[in-house]
């Protein structure tokens, strides 16, 4: 089944266009790892992917349905740069309201169930605002799995975490692959997207460079591709 279909998307902030006909499809069970260099589009991407923005042109289909579709957008999980948690309330409550949000059956028991898998349960009753950098984090890594999404969008997930976290986040996306879910994944952690990717997207100035399997030249050597497809 496909999870989801990029076609021909486009984006412009007035006359430039951050984003140039883009289009990929992925298959339900794949990892992708969303790469380029800084400015490149990838967060642009993301953000549209996630429906947290609309394209130019162009549009996104997810399980064969249109983006705007509520059913489809309640399938898929988000960690992004603005960290999408609430700074006055606790770690519980950030995650029991969440659970609500996605009519979970049972918020209290999801809410307590993550916070020990990210080992924030020692500090659920805290408020988000006294929380580092790297727990909140982690607290966005509880919000995005909570409701067991089949479509995960990840935007540097890897940032501010420790080395126990990052093993953690690894961990929780090999479970939800081997679950038949779907994995979109922009980071500059080249070697951390190679390990689990499946597939690579690269970009370049808002179009695409490259788009297949990842390989092993890609897995032995993290620069390969931007050495043979970085300038395209």
């Amino acid at each position: 089944m496909k999870a989801l279909a990029v076609e021909s998307v486009w984006k412009y902030y007035g006359d430039y266009p951050a984003l140039r006909n883009i289009a990929f499809d992925v298959e339900a069970g794949q990892c992708v790892a969303l790469l380029g260099r800084n400015g490149a589009g990838k967060t642009t991407l993301l953000r549209i992917l996630g429906g947290l923005s609309r394209p130019s042109k162009g549009g996104v289909r997810l399980f064969e349905r249109e983006h705007s579709d509520r059913s489809s957008r309640a399938l898929t999980g988000i960690i992004g740069h603005g960290i999408a948690v609430y700074d006055e309330l606790s770690a519980y409550e950030n995650l029991k309201l969440f659970a609500e949000l996605y009519a979970l059956e049972n918020p209290h028991k999801a809410a307590m169930e993550w916070l020990e898998r990210t080992a924030l349960d020692r500090v659920k009753d805290s408020l988000v605002r006294e929380f580092s950098r790297g727990m909140r984090q982690r607290l966005a890594v509880a919000r995005a799995f909570l409701h067991h999404p089949k479509l995960l969008l990840l935007d540097e997930p890897f940032t501010s975490l420790d080395d126990r976290a990052i093993a953690l986040l690894q961990s929780l996306l090999r479970d939800s692959l081997a679950e038949g879910g779907t994995v979109i994944m922009s980071t500059h952690q080249l070697r951390e997207a190679m390990e689990l990717a499946s597939h690579v997207v690269l970009l370049n100035r808002g179009g695409m460079a490259h788009s297949g399997e990842r390989t092993a030249e890609m897995l032995a050597d993290t620069g390969w591709l931007y050495r043979n497809y970085g300038d395209a």
